[in-house]
């Protein structure tokens, strides 16, 4: 190994310890594998014990301090209890308070209370609490100097990462067994801080069946690998219906480039408007039915820079074909699309579709999905990729700066690189999403939508040297 590729193992490295690809359970799942456990041989005290283990190790990260843990009636207070119990056995200062539950000697669950302590540890409620957080609870968190929030901070649905109520952000989340939607959701992921998943000896059995939603990251899917045979018409080719917008265009084929294609198509009634083309890009004013009937064009990218009008016209043309249907192409009815392999809305062109997406944007792309059978790949901070048979998967890899105008069609064509490539659309969208925002955080703060292609080949590469 050379000494300059020592910076780029080590980088490798630190991405996959940390980004494998996990399945997550919502709260009514892991309510399922809870009830099943004690039939597999783990009763629920020891399930408890292991869970106030692992709460207890994460506030210790910070050194002794004084705590006061903050406890609901539920699994959730139990865990605290524990957890509180195992740091005044090692000489910390804890105190407990209760809110509906009973605890010897406890303080009052008070504002003054949690003034008083460093660390205060949030096991009031879990991640199935199906109201708003109760005022008092609220109050006394807000006061709070630190919070450690044991499975969620209380008040934040599991299922869909909303606030229910006042809930105040913790700086560090203990879970147990798989996180939750509501985990790596917005405002969820912001509010849950550091996230720990701790094992706490569930038995494998009792997640037989459970889960059909993933945190995005490679090993979910894998890349296409050039084959050394193989040549630009085996590697794919990507067409992409242009207008005249043409820097979209042109950063969708930028973008379908570096994703591998062999060969990337502009196809266009207005060629003057694409001079400043990359050269390695064909542009072409031939017409879609006479270029459609070339059956090595079969995947298209249809809307960058498209009004919807031409780009309603354009879909009729590219029937058959697989689509990668956005911006211009986005326009009701949505069954009109149902031929496309893949939509990639924000959330205005969703509404505008299917309508408002609501809070639960989870359930709102599953349901679009399974209406059009078309994949939906729903953008934002916490893109969701939703396919029709039910899957999805949660982005969480995408840095603030990635809100920048074109970096959308960046990832249209990055969509269609892969699927040129053989990829099943609902794979390509998941590895578009996390390439897009691996990119993003390779180019760093200040970032245009032009810098993303020029990243990806790094990108690529990390995803492609991860093992399961």
């Amino acid at each position: 190994m050379s000494a300059r590729s020592e910076p780029w193992t080590a980088l490798c490295l630190e991405m996959f310890l940390h980004t494998a690809p996990e399945i997550l359970l919502t709260p009514a799942e892991m309510a399922v594998a809870d009830a099943r456990a004690p039939g597999l041989g783990m009763p629920v005290g020891r399930l408890a014990a292991a869970a106030g283990r692992a709460v207890a190790r994460a506030a210790m990260q910070g050194g002794p301090c004084r705590v006061l843990v903050l406890c609901g009636p539920g699994m959730n207070g139990q865990d605290g209890q524990i957890a509180g119990r195992l740091l005044a056995q090692i000489g910390w200062p804890v105190a407990f308070a209760g809110w509906n539950v009973a605890i010897p000697g406890a303080v009052p669950f008070t504002p003054d209370e949690a003034v008083r302590a460093d660390l205060v540890i949030d096991a009031v409620f879990g991640a199935g609490l199906r109201g708003p957080v109760p005022e008092g609870v609220a109050d006394t968190l807000a006061c709070a100097r630190q919070v450690l929030a044991v499975d969620v901070p209380s008040g934040l649905d599991g299922a869909t990462g909303q606030a229910r109520g006042g809930v105040r952000a913790a700086a560090r989340t203990v879970t147990f067994v798989r996180a939750k939607p509501g985990h790596w959701l917005q405002p969820g992921r912001a509010l849950c801080g550091a996230l720990t998943v701790a094992d706490i000896g569930m038995p494998a059995a009792a997640l037989t069946g459970l889960g059909t939603i993933w945190h995005n990251a490679p090993g979910l899917w894998r890349l296409p690998q050039p084959d050394v045979m193989g040549h630009k018409y085996s590697r794919g080719h990507v067409s992409i219906v242009g207008g005249p917008m043409a820097g979209a265009a042109q950063l969708a084929a930028a973008g379908a480039r570096r994703a591998g294609a062999g060969l990337v198509t502009i196809v266009t009634t207005d060629p003057a408007r694409y001079v400043a083309t990359a050269p390695g890009v064909i542009v072409t004013e031939e017409s879609l039915p006479a270029l459609v009937a070339d059956p090595r064009r079969q995947v298209w990218v249809c809307g960058p820079g498209l009004d919807p009008a031409a780009a309603a016209a354009a879909l009729i043309h590219l029937a058959g074909r697989s689509i990668v249907a956005d911006a211009g192409a986005l326009n009701g009815p949505a069954e009109s699309l149902s031929g496309c392999a893949v939509l990639t809305p924000h959330a205005g062109e969703f509404a505008r579709l299917f309508g408002d997406p609501g809070p639960d944007r989870l359930g709102a792309a599953r349901a679009a999905a399974a209406r059009v059978g078309t994949v939906v790949l729903l953008k934002g901070p916490d893109t969701v990729i939703a396919a029709p048979d039910g899957r999805c998967a949660i982005n969480g890899n995408a840095p603030a700066w990635l809100a920048t105008a074109g970096a959308g069609d960046v990832l249209s064509g990055i969509i269609a690189g892969h699927l040129a490539q053989g990829m099943e659309p609902w794979e390509a969208a998941c590895a578009g999403a996390w390439l897009h925002g691996r990119a993003a955080a390779l180019a760093g703060p200040g970032m245009l939508a032009e810098d993303l292609a020029d990243h990806l080949a790094i990108a690529s590469a990390e995803a492609s040297a991860f093992r399961v």
